[in-house]
């Protein structure tokens, strides 16, 4: 039977990314992220409007999806609750979220040089996607405080290990084990990997809180 139900979020299992900018000054940021999809050659994102991310992209117009393995749980979710803006928004703050300008040292990630866009890679990522702003749209209310911004994918790189053998086109789904945020926690190959900051800051019970009943 059904039930009628009012969840705090819609996250059914999104793959996590890691979104790569350039600051002002042109340091790099680094954002985790989920609210991601794909269609052809585009790619939405789904982002705070005061977030620095979004603020990169809306000055630059580029940036890196770094599509994220299940086996950097550890290092998405150090800089979970990190913001790139010196002035954290009051709504953050509630949410625990600090600023930090080098969220690449704060995850324990590399950065590494891009071909065509300015935004570094992560090299511990197996699946790079340079790509450029082309529309951004309103989303929801209009005080909702959301954007979805439209990117197009111009370059997109991926470990040899991932492809399918004799084929440069194509990545071997077995092979493939992406890091996914279902309800703001984590999971790979299908189970639950280690409890969610971000889940505690939005006050989302987890697996392990349901257990415990």
């Amino acid at each position: 039977m059904h039930r009628t139900i009012d969840p705090r979020v819609l996250y059914f299992g999104t793959p996590v990314v890691l979104v790569s900018t350039c600051n002002e000054d042109g340091s790099a940021n680094l954002a985790p992220m989920s609210s991601a999809w794909w269609v052809g050659q585009s790619c939405m994102l789904g982002l705070d409007r005061t977030s620095r991310t979004t603020e990169n992209l809306a000055r630059t117009g580029e940036c890196v999806l770094n599509v994220t393995p299940a086996a950097l749980v550890g290092a998405v979710d150090r800089i979970a609750l990190l913001t790139g803006a010196p002035v954290v928004p009051e709504h953050k703050q509630r949410k625990g979220y600090r600023y930090e300008p080098d969220k690449f040292a704060a995850a324990g990630l590399s950065p590494m040089p891009s071909l065509v866009v300015s935004a570094p890679r992560v090299a511990e990522c197996p699946v790079q996607l340079e790509a450029r702003v082309t529309r951004t749209h309103p989303f929801e209310e209009e005080d909702s405080g959301l954007v979805a911004i439209e990117t197009r994918v111009v370059r997109v790189h991926v470990e040899e290990e991932l492809l399918v053998p004799g084929n440069q086109r194509h990545i071997d789904p077995d092979r493939w084990d992406p890091l996914v945020m279902k309800f703001c926690e984590y999971y790979g190959d299908g189970r639950h990997l280690r409890p969610s900051r971000l889940a505690t800051a939005w006050r989302i019970p987890g697996p392990t809180d349901a257990v415990r009943g």
